[in-house]
């Protein structure tokens, strides 16, 4: 459908449209996704936390606090956000600047279309369009080299140590999903996709899969079976408490693909 939409773009339109010379990016995954489509040469700042991809021209940019005369001083004509902190969309469009406004996907449709939001802006919807043939291409080989065998069994995704998690209904969820695991958080959901769960909720539900967002701040399989009766847990017996990288287990982006063969490679090593 991305392909077809990109085709019905007449070609004196493509060729007329002319990409922003300034982009400025206060959200990580907006950062990938741009330098995934190409349109990296346009981008004069990045946000603080756009670690990836390195080339990308980090700065001390806020967009958790964004500060809009900051901002500014890089002479913006477009600024990618995620969060409306500090009414900064209506600070930039006061200032004449145009504003993208990307919150965090609920669902990996969400990210496509954001994808090719994006590749209009900078006149970039081919390349946009074949970003996400790529990403579904991805996703479908990483489930097809998990084992089937696993399809039903139970996991818990730990955001941090006072056991935050991802249900079914976010995009996280959905790569689980796509493995056939049930989600033992399902329901405890409180109707954010977010919920906390409790240390006896998850010593109850009895995951087949541990899997940890937080090994950056120190959660690891030892610390996990340390932990007051988590040592009966089935993942922690069989040895499948596993380390999943924080970034791109939480950014919505092209590298969706690589969580997902994170998960895949756990799966096979069961």
């Amino acid at each position: 459908m991305a392909a077809c939409a990109a085709a019905l773009v007449p070609a004196a339109a493509q060729a007329a449209c002319r990409p922003p010379a300034r982009i400025v990016s206060l959200s990580p995954t907006g950062t990938e996704m741009l330098f995934a489509i190409g349109a990296g040469k346009n981008v004069v700042a990045v946000d603080d936390q756009s670690n990836y991809p390195r080339t990308a021209p980090r700065t001390k940019l806020s967009g958790f606090t964004p500060n809009v005369e900051a901002i500014l001083k890089y002479r913006p004509s477009v600024v990618v956000v995620a969060y409306n902190t500090n009414n900064v969309v209506g600070g930039l469009r006061a200032a004449k600047v145009r504003v993208i406004s990307q919150p965090s996907a609920k669902n990996l449709g969400q990210s496509y279309r954001q994808i090719r939001a994006l590749g209009a802006v900078t006149c970039r919807q081919k390349a946009a369009a074949k970003t996400v043939v790529r990403i579904r291409s991805g996703l479908a080989a990483a489930v097809k080299s998990a084992p089937r065998s696993a399809r039903g069994k139970s996991y818990f995704h730990e955001l941090d140590n006072t056991l935050y998690t991802a249900t079914s209904r976010t995009f996280i969820g959905q790569i689980y999903r796509m493995f056939g695991l049930r989600n033992v958080a399902d329901g405890a959901d409180d109707g954010s996709g977010y919920p906390q769960m409790s240390a006896e909720g998850v010593i109850a539900s009895n995951p087949s899969f541990i899997f940890l967002a937080d090994g950056a701040f120190g959660e690891s399989p030892a610390t996990v079976a340390a932990r007051p009766g988590w040592g009966g847990i089935a993942a922690v017996k069989n040895g499948d408490v596993r380390t999943v990288n924080a970034d791109v287990a939480s950014r919505w982006g092209p590298r969706v693909v690589v969580f997902a063969r994170q998960v895949a490679a756990a799966l096979r090593s069961s």
